[in-house]
């Protein structure tokens, strides 16, 4: 029975590992702090070992590694908010930040998106994404960083692929006025 439990350590650490990475990234899209994220992470992976055998072979291990980490962070969040975030929608802009640097003297220098990614660093693309509310947080950080498919965030969300293009697309807009401050204050 040990060589057992050795055995399955070890397939589980080796499936594992790989993705410590993008595991400990999204946790801290989730949680914004290094600590929670490192217990989250934590939490998560004990959970995926303790239900390792539940785990279907040939199915995606990421998704189901993301799938636990999400769900251990929505049962955190929920045991520590009461109430919803609330979102006003009605300044909605499609494509504003496109739309700003066209109408700007830089926009006519060049492509609007080469003018972006010259400006902006990383670390306020990241601090931009860190504002988002969490369900657009969430599906940020899954689809466009973690870069998973929309049908793989949905499960790993537990919601329909429509509401996940949903918030992206809304997510992807509220990143663009965060982005377009970034953008104001470089000049």
């Amino acid at each position: 029975m040990p060589e057992l439990e050795a055995a399955k350590r070890e397939e589980f650490k080796q499936l594992a590992l790989p993705n410590l990475d993008a595991l400990y990234r999204s946790a801290m899209r989730m949680t914004r702090n290094e600590a929670d994220a490192e217990d989250l992470v934590q939490d998560a992976l004990l959970r995926a070992y303790q239900f390792y055998d539940q785990f279907q072979q040939g199915t995606n291990f990421r998704a189901w590694l993301f799938k636990i980490l999400t769900n251990t962070f929505i049962n955190q969040y929920r045991r520590r908010v009461r109430e919803p975030e609330t979102l006003s929608y009605d300044e909605s802009e499609d494509f504003i930040l496109y739309n700003r640097l066209v109408e700007s003297d830089e926009g006519e220098m060049g492509n609007p998106e080469t003018v972006v990614l010259r400006k902006l660093q990383h670390e306020q693309v990241l601090a931009a994404i860190d504002r988002l509310p969490y369900d657009y947080r969430m599906v940020v950080t899954l689809a466009d960083v973690e870069g998973l498919s929309y049908k793989e965030v949905a499960d790993i969300l537990g919601c329909p692929i429509g509401t996940v293009r949903s918030r992206l697309n809304r997510a992807r807009h509220m990143l663009q006025r965060n982005l377009w401050g970034y953008l104001q204050e470089a000049n």
